[in-house]
Order: C-alpha cells, then sequence, then structure tokens
C-alpha cells in the first residue's frame, strides 16, 4: 500500500447491522430498521472528537434477490437523516451488494469492495482524504476487522454480546465492547 495517498482526516468506519442498527438480517425496510442504544451519542462524541464518520456494509440481500439497490438508497437516506437532524452527521455509507452466491446475475460475484476484503474502506480513504493509520473500525464480525486489518486501519473494535465468541485466534481486534458508546465514550480520543 506504499503508492496509496497520504489522508488528512481520521475516520470512524462502522458497520451498519449491529454495530449502528439492530442485526434482523436483511435490513432494508425503514420500518424494520431500529438504532442501537446509545449510537447516535456515540457518533456525536465521535465527531467532536475529529473523527468523519463513514459507514461501511455487506448488503448481500441484493445480490440474493431480497431487496434492490433503491431500497438500500432508501434505507441509507433515512439513517443520513435521522442523524443529521439529531446532529451526529454521517459523512458517508459504503455497500458492497455483491456476494459469491447470489442470484441475481449481475451481483453474483466476488469482489474486493465485500468485507473482509478491503475495498470500501480504501475507496472512502481516497474520496474522503482519510488517513488510515489515524482511523478506527467497528464491526460486528470478524470479517470486519480482517477488513480494517487489511486496509491498515490503524484501531479495530469489536463489538460483542454475551453470546458472541469474539474473533478467532488469527484475528484480533484492538478491543472488545458491548456498544459503539462504550468504545468510542472510553477510547475514541
Amino acid at each position: 500500500m506504499d503508492d496509496f495517498p497520504q489522508g488528512i482526516r481520521k475516520a470512524l468506519f462502522l458497520d451498519r447491522d449491529g454495530v449502528i442498527n439492530e442485526d434482523k438480517k436483511y435490513v432494508h425496510r425503514i420500518k424494520d430498521f431500529v438504532l442501537l442504544p446509545g449510537v447516535i451519542d456515540a457518533v456525536r462524541l465521535a465527531r467532536e472528537r475529529g473523527y468523519a464518520i463513514v459507514v461501511i456494509t455487506n448488503q448481500a440481500g441484493v445480490a440474493r434477490g431480497y431487496y434492490g439497490l433503491a431500497d438500500v438508497d432508501v434505507l441509507h437516506s433515512h439513517l443520513c437523516k435521522v442523524f443529521n437532524q439529531a446532529g451526529a452527521a454521517i459523512d458517508a455509507i459504503y455497500f458492497c451488494p455483491h456476494h459469491p452466491a447470489g442470484k441475481v446475475a449481475e451481483f453474483a460475484r466476488s469482489c474486493f469492495c465485500r468485507k473482509p476484503n478491503p475495498g470500501m474502506i480504501l475507496k472512502a480513504a481516497r474520496d474522503l482524504k482519510i488517513e488510515l493509520k489515524k482511523s478506527i473500525l467497528v464491526g460486528d464480525k470478524v470479517s470486519d476487522i480482517q477488513a480494517g486489518i487489511a486496509a491498515g486501519v490503524g484501531r479495530t473494535c469489536l463489538i460483542t454480546t454475551s453470546t458472541d465468541e469474539g474473533c478467532a485466534d488469527d484475528v484480533a481486534a484492538d478491543a472488545n465492547c458491548t456498544s459503539l458508546y462504550e468504545y468510542v465514550s472510553q477510547y475514541c480520543a
């Protein structure tokens, strides 16, 4: 990654389902979108501490034919509106509609953007002039942490619940927390 341009700002990269909202499997309708407690406060605090907020999310439901790109756009517009109205703006959302086992031919493939690959993070870093080594990635799956490490993000946090097993032996997050707010309030300086 030596040819990667140096960024000028730091970012808090957030997975969507399981970090920002309840993970109800293939959330794509506003009526099913339920924010997790403290998320807006966490985003507001991170912004106050100088972080750009970037959502990076796999949306395999598009490739699987459960919903379309327009559904993703509507939900993401809603998410941005809710956060903007609360004074906790999101700078950008990147999503991957691909899955190798998809049923929609256009999206049924492996790609560089689907986590655990770092494509979405690297694109955001280029687009938003983000310095990855000063940035943080928060996710709820090992694939999120793997993407952050592969992209060269400085710190990672795995959101876990009492039923989660944490990271695999060969992939370790820098922190494990039970919520985004817990991480931001304690570790995001």
